[in-house]
């Protein structure tokens, strides 16, 4: 069962209600309760794309929960930074991107892309010559700093994204 739709299972008819309600109370956004009513009309597969759909949007972690969303308690400040210091906290898939590479260390770093991509030779010097240029994506942040330090043994200028 769809990990977005067994959360919130028991609560979608009690939503129901309080949109409904909500539409008739004076002074609530038709524009706000007319969505609200579109996003309850959806079936659980579609709430879960809508869900990945949203948190890819807003640049969260799939896997996060809604409650650790990032979601900054009124009053606190600009909610996008918060947005941005949540998904940051809770960052589990990072990118290997090289930035520059000794001219003299080129031959050393191709040979580590090609050990740590399933590239060729024209490939991984194609790739290499395009820096700065991403390498790796979506590691685990032990693969990444392996990967980063073995780069950097080699000649190249590394950063963690």
């Amino acid at each position: 069962m769809p990990l977005l739709f067994s959360k919130f299972a028991p609560l979608i008819p009690r939503l129901r209600r309080l949109s409904t309600a909500a539409a008739t109370a004076a002074g609530e956004d038709p524009k706000l309760s007319r969505i609200a009513d579109e996003l309850l009309a959806l079936s659980p597969a579609e709430l879960d794309d809508y869900a990945a759909l949203l948190r890819l949007k807003l640049r969260l972690s799939l896997t996060s929960s809604a409650a650790a969303g990032g979601a900054s308690p009124a009053g606190s400040g600009d909610a996008a930074a918060g947005a941005e210091e949540a998904a940051a906290a809770v960052k589990t898939a990072f990118d290997v991107k090289i930035e520059k590479y000794e001219a003299a260390a080129k031959i050393k770093v191709i040979k580590e892309v090609r050990a740590v991509t399933d590239l060729g030779l024209k490939e991984a010097k194609e790739l290499v010559e395009k820096a700065p240029v991403v390498v790796r994506t979506g590691l685990p942040k032990e693969e990444a700093e392996a990967l980063a330090a073995k780069l950097k043994a080699a000649g190249a200028a590394v950063a963690l994204e």
